[in-house]
């Protein structure tokens, strides 16, 4: 069973930077991607990048695009968000998430059988 742990969350001002990481544990061989999410308050959580995780391929929500990059170190187990150009509407809750669906990328909530417990990121002048 796989376990995520995220961190790294914090408040930052706009125009800003944030890492945020997700420490991996578990069956590795048993994840096809890892994908990160986010829910602000009153919304519905949502899609905001995923890897493939034999070629880390990447794809990224359209919002995000251009400003946010997803990466891992394989040593260490952990997935990174690395996250710039941070705007006041990317203020949410941050979910890491690991599917084992093969699909070309899994884009939606219930192709991921784990979850972490998420971080707050809060972007504010």
């Amino acid at each position: 069973q796989e376990q995520l742990v995220e961190s790294g969350g914090g408040l930052v001002q706009p125009g800003g930077s944030l890492t945020l990481s997700c420490v991996t544990s578990g069956t590795i061989f048993s994840i096809y991607a890892m994908g990160w999410f986010r829910q602000a308050p009153g919304k519905e959580r949502e899609f905001v990048a995923v890897a493939t995780w034999a070629t880390f391929s990447p794809y990224y929500a359209d919002s995000v695009k251009g400003r946010f990059t997803i990466s891992r170190d394989n040593a260490k187990n952990t997935v990174y968000l690395q996250m710039n150009s941070l705007k006041p509407e990317d203020t949410a809750v941050y979910y890491c998430a690991a599917s084992g669906v093969v699909a070309r990328y899994p884009l939606t909530l219930s192709q991921y059988a784990y979850w972490g417990q998420g971080t707050q990121v809060t972007v504010s002048s």
